[in-house]
Formats: structure tokens, C-alpha cells, sequence
């Protein structure tokens, strides 16, 4: 192409009708695209354009659709499962360089992009953007089946999984499948039982990083969430949400089944599904169904054996937050459970429950 030495125009545009080569104006853009009015001072820019809207490149495994050919090639290596990209500091390496150059980041503790409302501060301009939604509540992508929303794109292509029923992350030891990367992990852990995650304090381990953190708290007793009203302080932010009812005491969220009233519109979600019987939560180990996911969580420890949560007085480990409460009770000689016929105290309802039974049985 022929550019002109003047700075206000550009020769070699497409010839027009007649063979003839029209020399363009930088400033001027009489290209544009009919799908979204995007105009271009050039032609073969325009053609290139298209390509985003039409998508012509795709994978013949997967069917996935690219507007450049160098990103179906890039594609193709998330396939063969190729890294060709590796970091000279670690040698953990990647699929894509854009990926190893992200990844120098973490080596220099650098997060260029910060938040102007908290401070947090990110690697990525992309993180940065879907943390702002935090903020915002924002949530501008729409599964077009159920209409939910996400905040992240990424989310809602998880999401489309439980539409489609879609599992494409396999276990190459026992070939059972996932929709998610992070479930094929956590199945991982059943086949080793190794627990990677260690407390520098006391030399625990554990299955999973979650798990690791909440068990922190033990050793520090940090209480990081306060409320504003009492000025209570909580070591879990569900803990502090929960606990703001007993300010208000007010219960806006009504079953239109059963008229039960509840303080938070989750507490209500949860609650429909005790008369739908819908079991959204299972496990990827014995695909067993819960209603909740707090139930599903609980569930995994009866496969990794893992038991968080321990008695400061006698050492004694349990799997659930509520046993290690009940337990505390025998040290504690509490029984907050009181039979209204005879006032016998219980530390645990289920034995309430059971003492009822002679009442009855006697009256019987």
C-alpha cells in the first residue's frame, strides 16, 4: 500500500468501481460495519472486523468458534493439553505466553490495577473489572434458559453445564467426569487422600485451602467481621449476616406455600426447596444430592476422613461445627433442651425428641 507524505490522507483503498485508487482522509471513516455501526478508515480493517461477529475458525474436536486463526491454534493446545510456555523461575508452565506473562507477576508481587473503592489491587484489568461488581452488584451476563445472572463470564459458561449437562473435565484415574475444573480437583484427593494444605502452627493438614483458613481462626481467634449495632465481632462473614436479624427481628420474606416467614431471601430459597424436594448440590464422589451446599461441604469429610473442627478442652476432633457445639455440652453440663411436661433437661433435641416418645407411650 502507497502512503502519502501528507499527514492528512492515505492512498491505497480498495480500487472503486472504475480501477481508480482514492486517497482517504486519516480523520474520515466511510467503512462501516452493519452489525454495530463500528466504522473503519479502511476497507481490509473492516473485513477483519467482521471476523468477531461471524467467527469463521473453528475446532474440529470441540466445535468452538474463533475469529483468528491464531487463536484456534492457541485453542488446540488446551486439546492436547501442549504447554509450551514455561517460567524460568519456577518452571510451572502454560498454554498461552499471555498466561507465563501474567504469571511473572506473582514472582514480583506486582498488581498494577487497584480498586479506587477498597484499594485491592490485581494482576489482571480483567479481575479489576469483575471486582468492581462487587461493589456495584452488577451482573450483565444472563443464562438465556433460566435467566439467572452472573457477574463473570466465566460463571455463566459453568452455569450453561447445568442446562446442557455438559462434563468436560475427566479423571484419568477412574474416568468419572465434571463440569467443573475445581470438582475434578477436589475428586482428585479421594483417589490419594493427600492433604497438601498444612498449618505452620500446629502441623495440621488438610484436603482443601478453604479448610486450611477457617482453621486459622483457631490459633489466632480473629474476628475480622464486626456489627455496626453491638459491635460484635465474628470470625466468619455468614456468621455476622445471620446474626443482624436479631437486630431487626423483622422476617420480610414470606413461603407462598406454607407462609413461613424468614429474614433473608437465601434462608427462603433454601426453605422452597423442602416442598420441590430439589437437590441442586451433589457430590462428584458417590453423587449423592443435598438441597444445600453447607450440607454438600459437610458431606465431603465423611469421604477425605477430615475432622476441622477440634475441642479446645480435650482435643477430641469432629467433621461437623454443630457435633464439636453438642460436644462442648458434655464439659459444659449445658441442656438447653427442656421437656415441657416433666422440665428434664437434654444437651442434644434429638434426645428431647425421643423422651417425648415415653410420655406419649405412657398416655397410650
Amino acid at each position: 500500500m502507497e502512503i502519502c507524505n501528507s499527514d492528512q490522507c492515505v492512498k491505497g483503498i480498495d480500487d472503486d468501481t472504475n480501477g481508480v485508487k482514492s486517497e482517504i482522509p486519516l480523520n474520515k471513516k466511510p467503512f462501516t460495519c452493519d452489525i454495530c455501526n463500528k466504522e473503519f478508515s479502511r476497507r481490509d480493517l473492516l473485513n477483519r472486523h467482521f471476523h468477531i461477529h461471524t467467527k469463521p475458525h473453528s475446532c474440529n474436536i470441540c466445535s468452538k468458534k474463533f475469529s483468528r486463526k491464531s487463536y484456534l491454534t492457541q485453542h488446540y493446545l488446551t486439546h492436547t493439553n501442549e504447554n509450551p510456555n514455561s517460567c524460568d523461575v519456577c518452571g510451572k508452565a502454560f498454554t498461552l505466553k499471555d498466561n507465563l506473562q501474567l504469571h511473572y507477576l506473582t514472582h514480583t508481587n506486582k498488581k498494577p490495577f487497584s480498586c479506587d473503592v477498597c484499594d485491592k489491587a490485581f494482576v489482571k484489568l480483567s479481575n479489576l473489572t469483575e471486582h468492581y461488581r462487587t461493589h456495584t452488584n452488577e451482573k450483565p451476563y444472563s443464562c438465556d434458559v433460566c435467566s439467572a445472572k452472573f457477574c463473570r463470564k466465566d460463571s455463566l459458561n459453568v452455569h450453561y453445564r447445568s442446562h446442557t449437562n455438559e462434563k468436560p473435565y475427566t479423571c484419568d484415574v477412574c474416568g468419572r467426569k465434571f463440569s467443573e475444573k475445581g470438582s475434578l480437583k477436589k475428586h482428585y484427593v479421594t483417589h490419594a487422600n493427600e492433604k497438601p494444605y498444612s498449618c505452620d502452627v500446629c502441623g495440621k493438614t488438610f484436603c482443601q485451602k478453604g479448610s486450611l483458613k477457617k482453621h486459622y481462626v483457631t490459633h489466632t481467634n480473629e474476628k475480622p467481621y464486626s456489627c455496626d449495632v453491638c459491635s460484635k465481632e465474628f470470625s466468619a462473614k455468614p456468621d455476622l449476616n445471620r446474626h443482624y436479624s436479631s437486630h431487626t427481628n423483622e422476617k420480610l420474606h414470606s413461603c407462598d406455600v406454607c407462609s413461613k416467614d424468614f429474614f433473608r431471601k437465601d434462608d427462603l430459597k433454601r426453605h422452597y426447596r423442602t416442598h420441590s424436594n430439589e437437590k441442586p448440590y451433589s457430590c462428584d464422589v458417590c453423587s449423592k444430592a443435598f438441597s444445600q451446599k453447607s450440607t454438600l461441604k459437610k458431606h465431603y469429610f465423611s469421604h477425605t476422613n477430615e475432622k476441622p473442627y477440634s475441642c479446645d478442652v480435650c482435643n477430641r476432633e469432629f467433621s461437623w461445627k454443630d457435633n464439636l457445639k453438642i460436644h462442648y455440652r458434655s464439659h459444659t453440663n449445658e441442656k438447653p433442651y427442656l421437656c415441657d411436661v416433666c422440665s428434664k433437661g437434654f444437651s442434644r433435641k434429638s434426645s428431647l425428641n425421643r423422651h417425648y416418645h415415653r410420655h406419649t407411650s405412657e398416655k397410650a
